[in-house]
C-alpha cells in the first residue's frame, strides 16, 4: 500500500509484489534491529521496475529539475526516476567522497553525528527537487537533505522513500514537508 503525502492511501497492485521481494534480516547490524533489506528487491526484475515505475508515474510532469540520491542506496533508485522525469541527479553524499568545493550539513542521529555534502553549483536557485532513499526511519537524513537543498536555492518538492519505519516517527521530524512511502516497514 503506497503511503502519499497527508496520509492518504492508494491501493496499486503492484504494490505487494514490491513488499514481498523486501526481506527482513532480524537483528541486524545489532541485536533488536530488524533490517529492511532491499537487496532482495533488487534481485526481481519485475519488483525492482515496479518501484521505480511507481515513482516515475507520481513525478513524471510535476516539473522536478533535480532528483537528489542520498547515499548509498538513493544512488539506486534516484539515477533511473531522474532520467524517466527529465530531471539531473544529485549525489548527496558523506563526508570527503566528492572532489572539488562541496556544500554540508551536519545533522544528528540516534548515536552521533552525520554529515552530507554536496557540489557546490549542483543545484541552482528555483531548482525543483526530489529527494530519494530506501528507507525512513527518524528522518534526520532526510531532513539534513532537505536543509542542504534548500540552502542551495531549490525548492524541494517531495521526499521519496521505498520503506517506511512508522513506529520510529520520522515523518513527524519532516514538519509537513511531503513524504511518499511506498511501503511500511513489516
Amino acid at each position: 500500500m503506497a503511503c502519499g503525502k497527508d496520509g492518504e492511501q492508494e491501493q496499486d497492485p503492484r504494490i505487494g509484489g514490491i513488499a514481498a521481494s523486501i526481506r527482513v534480516v532480524p537483528d541486524f547490524p545489532k541485536k533488536g534491529i530488524m533490517f529492511q533489506d532491499i537487496t532482495t528487491l533488487l534481485l526481481d526484475p519485475k519488483a525492482f521496475k515496479n518501484t521505480v515505475d511507481l515513482f516515475v508515474e507520481r513525478y513524471i510532469g510535476k516539473d522536478v529539475s533535480v532528483v537528489a540520491g542520498i547515499e548509498a542506496r538513493g544512488f539506486i533508485f534516484g539515477p533511473p526516476i531522474a532520467l524517466a522525469i527529465g530531471a539531473k541527479f544529485i549525489p548527496l553524499r558523506k563526508p570527503r567522497k566528492l572532489p572539488g568545493e562541496v556544500i554540508s550539513e551536519k545533522y544528528v542521529l540516534e548515536y552521533g553525528t552525520d554529515c552530507l555534502e554536496m557540489h557546490v553549483g549542483a543545484v541552482q536557485p528555483g531548482d525543483r527537487a526530489l529527494v530519494v532513499d530506501d528507507l525512513i526511519a527518524t528522518g534526520g537524513t532526510l531532513c539534513a537533505a532537505m536543509n542542504l537543498l534548500e540552502r542551495a536555492g531549490a525548492e524541494v518538492v517531495e521526499c521519496a522513500c521505498v520503506i517506511e519505519l512508522p513506529e520510529l516517527k520520522g515523518r513527524e521530524k519532516l514538519n509537513g514537508k511531503p513524504l511518499y512511502v511506498l511501503v511500511e516497514s513489516r
